[in-house]
């Protein structure tokens, strides 16, 4: 026997209830923000759909995907826009903290993002995850979370 749905009866979450995820941008010891400084070369109107692509992910977070994202290696995910022929690319992860990290801001001209982007994007994750203060953030963001459950 055929069992029907009736999709009247689902609970329909909006994007306004969800909660939203952070989007931060990679800094480096001297605190230059590259994808930040990559960002602000491009012309307006491709840094504007750049920018509105990259804040998919604060709703999104990480159940966004094709064709706004697409998985890389591991972690590494990239924001993707396609502008004419010109492909614009923003390398990221989320870490520990429910954030988005942008870590590499290029164009790409190839089928496949070339490896040398990507050795940039898992060494700014490395050295995001490795900083002080992404350890301490974590950390207290996980006694919170077993004070939540413990309660």
């Amino acid at each position: 026997m055929t069992r029907l749905i009736k999709y009247d009866n689902l609970v329909v979450v909006r994007s306004e209830e969800r909660e939203a995820w952070n989007v931060d941008f990679f800094a480096e010891g001297d605190g230059s923000r590259p994808v930040q400084d990559w960002l602000d070369s491009l012309p307006a109107e491709v840094r504007g759909k750049v920018i509105a692509r990259i804040d998919l992910l604060k709703t999104g977070g990480p159940t966004l995907d094709f064709p706004y994202t697409s998985q890389i290696e591991g972690r590494l995910r990239e924001a993707r826009l396609r502008m004419g022929k010109t492909r614009y690319r923003v390398l990221y992860f989320f870490d520990e903290n429910r954030r988005a990290i942008l870590l590499h801001g290029f164009t790409k001209n190839t089928a496949s993002v070339e490896e040398v982007d990507k050795r940039i994007g898992r060494a700014r994750m490395v050295k995001h995850e490795a900083h002080p203060e992404a350890k301490k953030l974590a950390k207290a963001g996980k006694t919170d979370r077993t004070k939540a459950k413990s309660k």
